[in-house]
């Protein structure tokens, strides 16, 4: 357990720039899914790899052993993961990540129910219209009792033509078919309980951004059209911006749009496929060995805990 309940701790640093590179070297769909599916599978490691260093320091006071039917003379020495300054050090840390997941969730709740209340009172149905001059569009997700929907202001349909309004709400109907406030939200997650994981959070966006684009351009058949519909929404959205959009709620106008116009404009990409599996493989191996340490870690404690119980 010594070393490998330090593993999940420490390979967020080798694994998110080869997610960053990998993801460039994909599709948006499979980028998104890879981004989000390495920060959930490295957050939940970190996660419990403080949970077992916090738990192998409360074993060592004698009040807590004595619940557990066990005496911590017959715990094995471990200044790595024992000493008093480690849990001093964990028991913070652990209570922090909780307490920011917690928060974190309320939050992204509160904003959603509050878009909702806002716009029940509107147009019931898939397409929201608020009357207000002010451009803006989103995709807005569902509740417990109140499906997703698409969310438009007055000003930004006014502001594009009426092919220019087809592939903007295709574009946002790709976020609600997608669930992409899902994915979102363990990127969100993910970076409270490891810092090291931040720099997954802006290309996990842009990626979503992009698979929404490729729908839409899909969706209308005119990638042309669709480019100059989110640029158009962007010019607009910066001219008379609207602040209240929920942080889940993903926009065609948000994000670097003048790189997903001009990948939306530019012939597609030759994909480099030794690199690519290169970076696939190492990966790869990153995130089996951070499930294979923190396994181990678990196991090993819990044979520990056995042992000092039988004796």
């Amino acid at each position: 357990m010594t070393i490998a309940v330090w593993v999940p701790l420490l390979l967020p640093f080798l694994a998110v720039p080869l997610a960053r590179r990998l993801a460039e070297a994909l599709s948006p769909r499979t980028a998104a899914w890879i981004l989000a599916g390495t920060a959930a599978t490295l957050a939940g490691a970190t996660a419990v790899s403080l949970a077992l260093l916090t738990l192998t320091g409360l074993l060592r006071i004698p009040a807590v052993a004595a619940l557990g039917r066990l005496s911590p003379h017959w715990l094995p020495a471990d200044a790595l993961v024992a000493s008093p300054a480690l849990l001093a050090a964990t028991v913070p840390a652990l209570l922090t990540a909780a307490v920011l997941v917690l928060r974190a969730g309320h939050r992204q709740l509160t904003d959603l129910r509050r878009a909702h209340a806002a716009v029940d009172t509107a147009h019931p149905g898939p397409l929201t219209v608020l009357d207000d001059d002010r451009a803006d569009a989103f995709a807005l997700p569902g509740l417990p009792g109140r499906p997703g929907r698409i969310v438009a202001t007055a000003g930004m349909l006014r502001a594009l033509t009426g092919p220019e309004r087809t592939a903007l709400l295709a574009h946002e109907r790709a976020h609600l078919t997608g669930r992409h406030h899902l994915f979102l939200a363990a990127a969100e997650y993910a970076t409270v309980l490891h810092p090291a994981l931040r720099p997954l959070r802006a290309p996990l966006g842009y990626h979503l951004e992009r698979w929404a684009d490729e729908t839409a351009a899909r969706a209308t058949g005119d990638r042309a059209l669709t480019a100059r519909a989110v640029g158009r929404a962007a010019l607009a959205a910066a001219r008379t911006p609207r602040p209240d959009r929920p942080l889940l709620a993903p926009a065609a106008h948000t994000g670097p749009v003048p790189r997903r116009v001009a990948a939306l404009l530019a012939p597609r990409p030759r994909r480099r496929t030794a690199g690519r599996t290169a970076a696939a493989l190492a990966l790869s191996a990153c995130l089996a060995l951070t499930a294979s340490a923190t396994l181990d870690a678990a196991t090993d404690l819990h044979r520990t805990v056995e042992a000092a119980q039988a004796r």
